[in-house]
Parts: C-alpha cells; sequence; structure tokens
C-alpha cells in the first residue's frame, strides 16, 4: 500500500486513559524485552521524522521500563570524518545490536536518502544508489536474525512551528533547536518528495515502515509503543521457563517457599 504522510495529519487527541494505557504498554514492553534476553534475540527499532516531531519523547517512554543492559540508544548527527571516509553504511555496523539486545536509532541510514539527498551532501549517483544498498543492508541483517521495527513520526508544518517555538521559550530546551531546524524547515516541499520516495523504495515485507501521526502527543505516543509492542510480540517468542526446579527446591529450604 503506497503510504502518503497526508493520511496521518488528523492529530486527534488520545480518548482513552492516557496514563493507565501507557503503563499496560510499558508492562508488555517490559515483558517483550525479557523475551529478547531469554531467547537471545535481536531486534532494531528506528526513528525518523521531521525536526521537533517527538522522537525522543517515544524513546523514553517506550524504553522506560526496559533494563538499561540490554538496550542501547543511538543518536545520529552528521558524520565525523573518519566515517566520510567510509561507505555510508559503515559507522552502523559497530551500533547493531547483538543477541539477547534492542538497538534503537534515533535518526539512522535513512539520512543518505533524505537529509544528504535534500542538502546535497551526497551525489545524485550516492543518494539513488542508497535505496538498493539499505534495501540489502536491512535484508541481509534480517536473514541473520535481525527483527526490524521502522517508524516515522509525522507532524504538519503547523504542529512543529508550535514545538520549535515552544523550545525557545523553554529554557531547559533550547539546546534541542538549532539553525538547520530552520534551514530544514525550509525545504519541507523537497524533504516531502524524499520521504515519499523512500517509502515507496525501502517498505519491505521484512522491514515495512509505519507512520506515526505525532500532531497530538499522547495519541501518537500510545500508536508508536502499540506498534511497536504488536509487531515485536509477533517476530520475538513470548514462552517463558518454568522455574528451575533446583532453584525451587532452594527457596523452599530458605524461607518455606510454596508455589503459586
Amino acid at each position: 500500500m503506497t503510504i502518503d504522510l497526508a493520511d496521518y495529519e488528523k492529530g486527534a487527541k488520545y480518548k482513552g486513559d492516557y496514563d493507565a494505557d501507557l503503563l499496560a504498554l510499558q508492562r508488555r514492553l517490559a515483558k517483550i524485552q525479557v523475551a529478547h534476553i531469554l531467547h537471545g534475540k535481536r531486534s532494531v527499532i528506528l526513528l525518523e521524522g521531521w525536526d521537533a516531531a517527538g522522537k525522543g519523547g517515544i524513546i523514553k517512554r517506550m524504553s522506560a521500563d526496559w533494563d538499561p543492559r540490554y538496550y542501547q540508544v543511538h543518536p545520529i548527527s552528521a558524520p565525523n570524518a573518519e566515517e566520510r571516509d567510509h561507505h555510508f553504511l559503515w559507522r552502523f555496523w559497530t551500533r547493531l545490536p547483538a543477541s539477547h539486545n534492542i538497538g534503537i536509532f534515533d535518526r539512522s541510514w535513512y539520512g543518505r536518502v533524505l537529509v544528504e539527498r535534500v542538502e546535497g551532501f551526497c551525489s545524485k549517483a550516492d543518494w539513488k544508489r542508497g535505496y538498493d544498498e539499505i534495501n540489502a543492508f536491512e535484508k541481509q541483517l534480517a536473514q541473520a536474525g535481525t527483527n526490524f521495527v521502522k517508524l516515522f513520526v509525522h507532524i504538519t508544518q503547523e504542529t512543529q512551528d508550535e514545538q520549535l517555538a515552544q523550545r525557545l521559550d523553554t529554557p531547559w530546551k533550547r539546546w534541542k533547536t538549532g539553525a538547520d531546524d530552520y534551514r530544514n524547515r525550509a525545504r519541507r516541499a523537497d524533504y516531502l518528495d524524499a520521504m515519499h520516495a523512500m517509502f515507496k523504495k525501502t517498505d519491505s515485507k521484512h522491514a515495512p515502515w509505519q507512520v506515526i501521526d505525532n500532531n497530538h502527543r499522547k495519541a501518537g505516543r500510545i500508536a508508536a509503543l502499540t506498534y511497536v509492542a504488536d509487531r515485536l510480540e509477533k517476530l520475538v517468542p513470548m514462552d517463558f521457563p518454568d522455574a528451575d526446579p533446583a532453584v525451587v527446591k532452594l527457596a523452599q529450604d530458605a524461607f518455606g517457599y510454596k508455589s503459586k
């Protein structure tokens, strides 16, 4: 199905009990992380989207109940000099999660066909070739057992402007905004073209895209966490082992343990 970002701009308010539903989702996600640990699975969750779209807020709530030893968040910025001297995917290989782990990418290798394309940081031949390189990269990893969850966090221009203004008005948020936000804002039409091309060329069976309408933050967060939980529960075994009889015996001897 063709992805059109215009279909994700309703910004409807969340109708449920946000706090209760968020807590329930975080408990689901905690069990999903334990399943990764027990079964030796690995997953990549990547988030792309507009500046000030709320990717960080989604990540914060998604990982709230996770054991920090078994997940990593990678905020991806412009490549450094060493990284520019290698193939654009080189810097992501060492950031991929090991077994038992979940790797979260706040922006990702899709920068090649988004910001690098739009801002002219690579040649046309480079970004056009990038689609096939990305697809091959993800397919290779998926065939080797890596699960993919790809979220695109979408907001309208009006919502983005509100968020940028809020950052300027809030002293402890000002560090999150700068000149790049406004350079990118001025080229929204070019970014929309690049985004739609990205969806068309990289929305694959093993690594599909899911767009999140985050024009209303609470509704967007619930939608994002629900999608992550639903997809990973299909990809990761969710069965948990019985208690070790030897450990049960130790508990019985130590404090009279009785199973419930």
